[in-house]
Formats: C-alpha cells, sequence, structure tokens
C-alpha cells in the first residue's frame, strides 16, 4: 500500500527517519474513483531521535540507527535496539511508543499496551504515545476512548498534526461526524499545509455537510 501525501510530508520535515505505518484501509469504489472518494486511513509515524542536551551521542546514534531498521520493516532488530537505547537511557517517551508500534505491528496489542503505558508514566501529556493509545483503542473498537485519546493529544501538543489528522478519520469513517471530522481536516491542513489529497477530501465534506444542511 503506497503513503498518503500527508504522511510522506510529514516525515520530510522530522528531524529523523520515520517509520509511516498505515492501518484500517476501508474500502474504494470500483473502477477509477474520483480522488475525493480515495480512502481515508488511520495513520502514526515512529518517534525522532531526542533532542535532549543530556542525551549521550552514542545514545543518540543508536535511537537513529533503530528507527532507520525500523523503517525498513525489520521490527525485531528495531525492538531490540530500542530496548538496549531503554537501559542506557531510560527516561525517554519516544523509545517506548516505538516500541508500541513494533508490537502492535506484530500482533501483541498486550505488549503495545504495556509500552504505551510506560511512555505514560514517564509523560502523561505526551502526544505520540497519546496518538498510539488512540490507535490501539481504534483497532479494538473503542471509537469513544480513541477520540478522547487523540484529543488529549492535540490537547498537549496542538501543532500535533497527525492526531488532527487521525480524529478527522475516525470522525468521518467510525462516529459519523462529518463537521467535525472537516474541522480536524482542516486543522490538520493548517498545520502541515500542502497536502492536495486532503484538501480534496476537505472539498468533499465541505460539499456533503452542505448536502446534509440543505
Amino acid at each position: 500500500m503506497s503513503l498518503p501525501h500527508s504522511i510522506s510530508r510529514l516525515a520530510l520535515h522530522t528531524p529523523a527517519l520515520l517509520a509511516a505505518l498505515l492501518l484500517a484501509a476501508c474500502g474504494s469504489s470500483p473502477g477509477k474513483p474520483d480522488a475525493a472518494e480515495q480512502p481515508r486511513e488511520i495513520a502514526e509515524a515512529a518517534v525522532p531521535a531526542p533532542t535532549y542536551d543530556d542525551v549521550p551521542p552514542a545514545a543518540m546514534t543508536l535511537f537513529e540507527q533503530a528507527t532507520a531498521v525500523m523503517a525498513t520493516g525489520d521490527y525485531l532488530d528495531a525492538e531490540l535496539r530500542f530496548k538496549d537505547f531503554l537501559l542506557r537511557f531510560p527516561d525517554y517517551p519516544g523509545a517506548y511508543t516505538n516500541l508500541a508500534i513494533i508490537h502492535a505491528h506484530n500482533g501483541d496489542d498486550t505488549a503495545a499496551q504495556a509500552a504505551i503505558d510506560a511512555a505514560l508514566a514517564l509523560n502523561p501529556n505526551y502526544a505520540p504515545a497519546l496518538n498510539q493509545q488512540g490507535m490501539l483503542f481504534r483497532k479494538t473498537g473503542n471509537f469513544l476512548e480513541a477520540e478522547a485519546a487523540y484529543l488529549k493529544a492535540v490537547t498537549a501538543s496542538p501543532g500535533y498534526a497527525l492526531a488532527h489528522y487521525n480524529l478527522g478519520v475516525l470522525n468521518e469513517l467510525y462516529l459519523q461526524r462529518l463537521e467535525v471530522a472537516l474541522q480536524h481536516f482542516e486543522q490538520y491542513q493548517s498545520i502541515v499545509g500542502d497536502d492536495e489529497q486532503v484538501e480534496r477530501w476537505i472539498a468533499d465534506l465541505k460539499r456533503r455537510v452542505a448536502a446534509a444542511q440543505g
């Protein structure tokens, strides 16, 4: 499955390699669909390397290597590297969040939740971990809990575009709240700025909202 433009553009604006890992695609129309009808997909991205002043260069290198390995899809090697990083620098929630992504892709939701819990124990307002918590709730059908996690992420970090994107998808596809979905896609677009696909989705949602109100 190809990456949506939104996630590839996010990857270009982060300091480290991102693993753009897409889940829960909805079905597309037969034949060649209109651009606005392209599937909306819940999205996640690996957390980049820490930027704290007290992180030793060796640990930074280890984290960057683990993220690069994760981007290749070698989750076993990446998992071992992140665990090695946490032995040296146990207080960085991003490593736990990346482990949560790895466990989720391995189908181990229990381990994914444990890693999310560890990240949030270090920082209850850590937006990437809250986004991952939302993804796990969405996966298990707990849509309102997913919404709450995403909303906490954007409250803690208003510029965290990925959670706005996922709120747009969640509200459109799972909660059937078109106006709320539109608001979050517009907020995402205001942060990212040049996502043509999401711009088409926004136009499509505006037409549908207007039709429902008319």
